[in-house]
C-alpha cells in the first residue's frame, strides 16, 4: 500500500481555483526543514507561505476533528458505528472526554508548527528586500488564523513557543507557558488581522489564496467572539485565569460596534467575492471553489502528489478529506427483490456505494437529530436549503456495478423498479397515512416502510436512527472519472473542503446588531438576514425530485422573518446555512446556548426497524466550554508534574 501522508510543515500544499483574473497556482516543494537563512529568500517565503496553505489539510476534512466541532450539538450525535472518539463528544453518558479521546488535538498539533513557520517569515521576510507587504500579510493571517481557532477550542495559549512571544523558534524546548484569553486576541489575533486587512490584496495573488475579505470576516469574526468573551452572559469560567476585562479598557459594546462595522466593509468592498445566486449553486461539486468561497483546504483528482492523499483508496486520516463519510449510512444494505441469472427470486443490493455526491463511502460515525431534521429545517416548501443539505432520495445504480443484471426488479409494495428510480425516501414530514413499519429489517432489510401504491421504502423525520438517516449531500464525493461505472468510492474526496464564506460577514454584521451595535440604514439585523433568506427561498434544482425546478420564494421567505430577531434566531438561521459544516459547537460556545440548546435530542436506536423516538439527555457543565489540552502536549513537556496539571483545563486533569 502506498502512502501519501505528506506533511505540511515541509511545504506539501494545493491551491486550485479561482477567483476572476487569477490563474496562478502554488507550486509544492518537499523541505525537511526551516531556518531563519531559509525565510531571507525568496523561495523560502514562498515555500513557507505553501506550507500555510497545506496545513489546512490537517485540519479541514479530517474527521476527527470535524467531529469535534458538532457532535454533542443540537445538530449531530453520535452514529451507530462510533468509536469513542465520537461517543465522548457527544456527552450523553456513553464515554467522558479527556485529554486522550478530545479530537481537538488535530487542530492542536497542526496550529502550533504552522504558527512557528508565520512567525518566521515575519521576522525574517524583510531582509530579501524584494518581499512585498502582501506576502508577509498572508504569514500575519494564518498566524491569526491558527491562534483564533486555538483561543476559541482551549482557552489561553502559549504566544511564546520557546524564542519569545511571537519569535521563530529553531531550537527544541520543552516547556510551555499559556497566555491569557485578552493577550491572545490583544497581542496576537487583533493586530495581525488589522495589518493584513491593510496589506492583503482585494483579488488573491494565485487561486484560492487569502485577501482582504477573507482578512476582514476573520477580524469581525474575532471581535465579536471577544465581545462575547468580555460579556460573559453565563459566568462561564476562563482559562488560564484572569479577569474578563480588555487591556486597552474597552468593553464589549465596542468591539460588537467594531464587529459589524468591518463585516459591513467587507460586505461593501467584497472584491471578486459575492454570493452565489442559489443554496444549491453553493454546494453543487460541479461549482466548487465558487466566488462565495473566501478559503478552503483544497484538494484535486488530478493528481496523488498534489491531492496529499490516494486517488483510489482512503487512509481514514489527515491530510484526506474524509469527512463526508461520518454522516453516511451504510445505504448498500438496502435491498430490492429481483431474479438471478438461473431465475431464482431473491434481494439484490439496488443502491451501490459510488463516488457521486448523493452517496459516497459508508462510515456511519456521526447522525442528525431528529430536531435537526424536523424543527431547524422545519419549511421545507419555501426554504431550498434542507434539500441542498440532505441526500433524502436513494436511487437504484445497480447497473453500473456491471456483471449480470436482476429482472423484474420489485421494491416496496412489490411494485416494479427501474435504474434510477427512488428505492428509499426520506419524506421531509409525517405523513397523513400512517407509514407501515417492519418488524427488524423488513424486506428492505434496513428497516424502512411502505406506504399504500409506493414503490419506493420510507422514512418519516420521526423515523430516523443512529442507523438509518438522511445523508449529508452538501459534502458528499465528485469524480469526473466515474466512466459509466461506480468510480472510486472508497478514496477520500477530492473535492475543497469550504473553511469560510462572503455569507458569514451578513451573519456577523446581524449578530452585533442584535447585541447592540449601532447599524446603518436599511441594514439592520433583520435586513441582513433577510438577503441570506431571500437567496435560500430561489430553486435552480430539487436534489428530491432530481430534477430542475425554476422557483423563487424569496417574497414567502422575508416575509416570515419576525420584526425583532435575537440570537436564538440568528442560531437558528446559521444552522440552516452551514449545517454540518463545522461552524455548530463554535457557534455555541461563542453565544454560550450550548447547553440551552443542546442538552436533549430526540433520536431512534442502533437496530433496523427501530423508529421509535428517544430522548437524550446530555450533562453539558461549564468547564466542557472549552477542550482539553491534548495529552501529546502534555506528554511533550518536561516540566514538574504541577506546572503540568496547571498547564490543563480544569476538571480535565
Amino acid at each position: 500500500m502506498k502512502s501519501f501522508n505528506i506533511k505540511f510543515f515541509i511545504g506539501a500544499a494545493l491551491i486550485l481555483m479561482a477567483a476572476p483574473g487569477c490563474n496562478d497556482l502554488l507550486d509544492e516543494e518537499p523541505r525537511s526543514i526551516y531556518t531563519p537563512d531559509f525565510f531571507q529568500t525568496e523561495r523560502g517565503v514562498n515555500g513557507g507561505l505553501t506550507s500555510m496553505y497545506a496545513h489546512l489539510r490537517y485540519i479541514y476534512g479530517d474527521a476527527y476533528f470535524y467531529n469535534a466541532t458538532l457532535t454533542g450539538t443540537d445538530e449531530v450525535t453520535y452514529g451507530r458505528d462510533a468509536d469513542e472518539n465520537f461517543l465522548a463528544m457527544d456527552f450523553s453518558g456513553r464515554a467522558a472526554l479527556n485529554a486522550n479521546n478530545s479530537r481537538a488535538d488535530r487542530l492542536w498539533t497542526a496550529a502550533f508548527p504552522n504558527i512557528n513557520t508565520a512567525n518566521g517569515i515575519i521576522k525574517n521576510a524583510t531582509a530579501v528586500g524584494t518581499i512585498s507587504p502582501a506576502l508577509v500579510a498572508e504569514a500575519r493571517f494564518f498566524r491569526a488564523f491558527d491562534y483564533f481557532m486555538l483561543v476559541q477550542t482551549f482557552g489561553g495559549v502559549p504566544l511564546d513557543l520557546g524564542a519569545g512571544e511571537l519569535q521563530f523558534n529553531t531550537n527544541a524546548f520543552r516547556a510551555s507557558v499559556r497566555n491569557t484569553v485578552p493577550e491572545v486576541y490583544t497581542k496576537a489575533i487583533f493586530p495581525d488581522l488589522i495589518q493584513a486587512v491593510a496589506d492583503l490584496p482585494a483579488t488573491p495573488r494565485v487561486i484560492g489564496g487569502v485577501t482582504k475579505t477573507a482578512a476582514r470576516l476573520y477580524l469581525a469574526k474575532a471581535y465579536l467572539t471577544y465581545a462575547w468573551w468580555l460579556e460573559n452572559p453565563n459566568n462561564i469560567p476562563t482559562y488560564p485565569e484572569t479577569t474578563r476585562t480588555d487591556p486597552a479598557g474597552r468593553n464589549a459594546q465596542y468591539y460588537y460596534q467594531q464587529a459589524y462595522d468591518v463585516a459591513m466593509a467587507g460586505i461593501e468592498s467584497p472584491g471578486p467575492f459575492r454570493l452565489q445566486p442559489t443554496y444549491y449553486d453553493v454546494h453543487v461539486a460541479t461549482n466548487d471553489r465558487n466566488a462565495e468561497m473566501l478559503l478552503f483546504a483544497d484538494h484535486t483528482e488530478s493528481s496523488e502528489f498534489y491531492n496529499g492523499g490516494s486517488l483510489t483508496f482512503g487512509s481514514g486520516g489527515a491530510p484526506d478529506n474524509f469527512a463526508g463519510w461520518m454522516m453516511t449510512w451504510n445505504y448498500t444494505n438496502l435491498r430490492t427483490s429481483g431474479i438471478d441469472d438461473k431465475g431464482v427470486r431473491g434481494p439484490f443490493s439496488s443502491v451501490q456505494r459510488e463516488a457521486v455526491q448523493a452517496l459516497g463511502r459508508p462510515w456511519n460515525r456521526m447522525a442528525p437529530t431528529i430536531g435537526a431534521v424536523e424543527t431547524t429545517f422545519a419549511d421545507k416548501t419555501n426554504d431550498s436549503r434542507y434539500d441542498g443539505t440532505f441526500t433524502t432520495v436513494y436511487r437504484g445504480n445497480w447497473p453500473k456495478a456491471g456483471g449480470v443484471l436482476p429482472k423484474e426488479p420489485l421494491n416496496a409494495n412489490n411494485l416494479p423498479v427501474n435504474p434510477g428510480d427512488p428505492i428509499l425516501t426520506f419524506l421531509n414530514e409525517e405523513p397523513a397515512t400512517a407509514i407501515t413499519y417492519p418488524t427488524g429489517g423488513g424486506p428492505s432489510n434496513v428497516g424502512a416502510g411502505t406506504l399504500p401504491g409506493r414503490a419506493d421504502y420510507v422514512i418519516s423525520p420521526r423515523g430516523i436512527s443512529r442507523i438509518v438517516y438522511p445523508g449529508l449531500w452538501k459534502l458528499g464525493p465528485y469524480r469526473t472519472d466515474n466512466g459509466s461505472g461506480l468510480g472510486q468510492p472508497n478514496a477520500a474526496s477530492t473535492r475543497p473542503f469550504n473553511i469560510a464564506k462572503f455569507s458569514e460577514l451578513y451573519f456577523v454584521a446581524a449578530e452585533a446588531a442584535v447585541k447592540g451595535a449601532t447599524t446603518k440604514s436599511g441594514q439592520g439585523a433583520r435586513e441582513l438576514i433577510n438577503v441570506i433568506r431571500a437567496r435560500a427561498g430561489k430553486w435552480r434544482f430539487d436534489n428530491n425530485g432530481n430534477v430542475a425546478k425554476v422557483q423563487d420564494n424569496s417574497a414567502a421567505m422575508t416575509s416570515a422573518t419576525p420584526a425583532t430577531i435575537d440570537i436564538n434566531y440568528i442560531l437558528a438561521e446559521r444552522s440552516r446555512e452551514y449545517y454540518a459544516e463545522g461552524y455548530r459547537w463554535y457557534d455555541l460556545v461563542r453565544t454560550q446556548k450550548w447547553n440551552e440548546l443542546a442538552s436533549t435530542y430526540r433520536i431512534g436506536g442502533t437496530n433496523y426497524g427501530d423508529h421509535t423516538p428517544i430522548v437524550v439527555t446530555r450533562t453539558i457543565q461549564p468547564h466542557h466550554y472549552l477542550r482539553p489540552i491534548p495529552q501529546v502536549q502534555l506528554d511533550r513537556m518536561d516540566v514538574s508534574a504541577d506546572v503540568k496539571a496547571t498547564y490543563q483545563n480544569p476538571r480535565y486533569q
